[in-house]
C-alpha cells in the first residue's frame, strides 16, 4: 500500500481582522470574556466579494510560488468546506477554473471542522487506486457569510481562512503513517445550519429567523468535542503504534482553548508540544489543521522527521485524527 505525504502547503487569511474590542460594539460582550471562555483574540473576515474559493486561490498559488509547484502537475483537487461559494456545483471546480487545472477530478467534502482530515484519507485513497500522482486538498471557509451577528454566543467564535496541502507518494520515511475518521448522525441538531438545503429551503420566514445561519448548543458541543477529540486521537496513535510521549507536536483543531486545553492534560501531552493560534483565527472549521500547518512551516517548526498528531471534531458530528511523519 503506498503511504502519501504532504510535500507543500499554504494558506490564506483575509486582510479585514474583527477584534474583540469590534465586537464588543455590535453585541452585549467585551475582550476580557471572549479570551477567558475562547482564547481569542482576533478573527479574519472576507470581503463581501471574497467568496471561499477565492481565499483557496490565493492560498494555492501561495503554496505553488513557494514550493515551485507546476499546476499541470496536479491530478486532482478536493475541498473541505461547509461554505461553499454555491451548492453546486463544487467550491472545487471553482478553484480549478482559476488555477487553470483542467480535466483533473474536482469536488468537495462536508465534514465541518474534519473536512481537512476526510480530505488526506480521500487522497490517499485516490493515489493507492487510481494513477493520481499529485493531489491538492484545501480546508477552508468563509462562516464570517452564515454567522448570527446579533447572537453574542456564536458570533465571537468564527473567523474566515483557507489552508491547502499538496500530497503525493512518499518514497522515504516521511508521510501519514495512520487516519481514523468517523462520524455519529445523532449530534447533528447540536451545530448546524438549519435552513438552505432540502430539508428546508430558503424562503422569505427563514432568512427572517436567521435559519442560515450557525445554530449551536455551546455546553453540549463542548463535552462532545473533547471526548471525541481525544478518542480519536488515541485510536490514531494505537494505529500508528506509537504513544502521545512520541510525538513532536500536537495541532488540534482550533476551536476554544478550553477544549484544546483539556484533550492535550487528557492525552497527556506537555504544553510546549501543543501548537496554538485560535487567538488569532478564531475557528476556521475545515480551516483549522491546513492553516495550521502552514503557519508552521513557514515558520520553520516543523522539522524533518517529527512526529505529528493532528486532531479534529466538527459538526455532524465529525471527528478525524492522523499521525503524520514530517
Amino acid at each position: 500500500m503506498k503511504k502519501i505525504k504532504i510535500i507543500a502547503t499554504g494558506s490564506y487569511l483575509p486582510e479585514k481582522i474583527l477584534t474583540n474590542d469590534d465586537l464588543s460594539k455590535m453585541v452585549d460582550t467585551n475582550d476580557e470574556w471572549i479570551t477567558q471562555r475562547t482564547g481569542i483574540k482576533n478573527r479574519h473576515i472576507a470581503d463581501k466579494n471574497q467568496a471561499t474559493s477565492d481565499l483557496g486561490v490565493i492560498a494555492a498559488k501561495r503554496c505553488f510560488e513557494t514550493y515551485g509547484i507546476e499546476p499541470e502537475t496536479i491530478d486532482a483537487i478536493i475541498f473541505a468546506t461547509v461554505t461553499p461559494d454555491k451548492l453546486f456545483p463544487s467550491t472545487a471546480i471553482y478553484v480549478q477554473k482559476s488555477l487553470g487545472i483542467l480535466n483533473v477530478p474536482a469536488f468537495d467534502i462536508s465534514a465541518a471542522c474534519s473536512g481537512f482530515i476526510y480530505g488526506l484519507s480521500v487522497a490517499g485513497g485516490l493515489i493507492n487506486s487510481t494513477s493520481m500522482k499529485r493531489i491538492l486538498v484545501f480546508g477552508g471557509e468563509t462562516l464570517s457569510k452564515v454567522t448570527n451577528w446579533e447572537d453574542r454566543s456564536t458570533c465571537v467564535l468564527f473567523g474566515d481562512g483557507v489552508g491547502v496541502a499538496v500530497v503525493e507518494e512518499s518514497f522515504d520515511e516521511s508521510g501519514i503513517i495512520s487516519v481514523y475518521i468517523g462520524a455519529d448522525g445523532n449530534m447533528e441538531y447540536l451545530l448546524h445550519q438549519p435552513a438552505g438545503g432540502s430539508r428546508n429551503p430558503a424562503t422569505f420566514e427563514t432568512v427572517e429567523k436567521k435559519l442560515h445561519t450557525i445554530h449551536m448548543a455551546g455546553n453540549e458541543v463542548y463535552k462532545f468535542a473533547v471526548n471525541t477529540m481525544q478518542m480519536a486521537a488515541e485510536k490514531a496513535l494505537e494505529l500508528a503504534k506509537i504513544t502521545s510521549q512520541d510525538i513532536k507536536w500536537f495541532i488540534p483543531h482550533q476551536a476554544n482553548i478550553r477544549i484544546i486545553d483539556t484533550t492535550a492534560k487528557y492525552l497527556k501531552v506537555p504544553k510546549e508540544k501543543v501548537f496554538v493560534n485560535i487567538d488569532k483565527t478564531a475557528n476556521t472549521s475545515a480551516g483549522s489543521i491546513p492553516i495550521a500547518l502552514d503557519q508552521m512551516n513557514r515558520e520553520g517548526l516543523l522539522k524533518k522527521g517529527d512526529l505529528i498528531l493532528i486532531d479534529a471534531f466538527g459538526a455532524g458530528f465529525t471527528w478525524g485524527a492522523a499521525v503524520i511523519r514530517w
